[in-house]
């Protein structure tokens, strides 16, 4: 599932934006709602994507949000925000984030500000979900604060990469 395609993804001279951030998620999230709600909330996807939104909003970015089951479309995600210049990534690389080598490798590869984000505090979790691939490439990680700990990550790479923040 990709959501959000065919959106942002340029440098928006013409709509006043700093840039395009690509906000990537990685397998189940597209479930959230209705997938263990005790551990993961009842927001939804759509719900994330308009926080996502509003932060970026407020940031002076675009968003392409995307979301896939599939680890090499996150990995085409992340080579696509490279192509298209994006000013950087926000991520919940989700149960890749233990074992995917290839998420890291191209998020080192694009050299892309990246900000890690989880809606859970793994570390709280279970043993297997502490150690993260993914934060080795990443500037930044987030976890604990539910859904809306994407819009603390996107202020977050807003400060990063100097762009204003209202």
């Amino acid at each position: 599932m990709s959501s959000g395609a065919g959106r942002g993804g340029g440098s928006n001279a013409n709509t006043g934006m700093a840039g395009t951030i690509y906000v990537l998620n990685g397998p189940n999230l597209n479930l959230l709602g209705t997938r263990e709600p005790d551990t993961y909330g009842t927001a939804t996807l759509a719900d994330v994507e308009q926080v996502c939104r509003k932060a970026a909003e407020r940031a002076g970015f675009a968003v392409e949000f995307r979301q896939s089951n599939h680890e090499g479309a996150l990995v085409d995600f992340i080579h696509e925000a490279a192509r298209n210049k994006a000013v950087g990534l926000v991520i919940n690389p989700a149960a890749y984030t233990t074992t995917s080598i290839a998420l890291l490798d191209a998020i080192l590869a694009t050299s892309l500000p990246t900000i890690e984000v989880h809606i859970t505090n793994i570390h709280a979790r279970e043993e297997f979900r502490h150690r993260s691939f993914v934060s080795k490439g990443a500037r930044a990680v987030l976890c604990g604060f539910g859904v809306e700990g994407y819009a603390l990550a996107i202020t977050g790479l807003a400060a990063l990469v100097g762009a204003k923040t209202k």
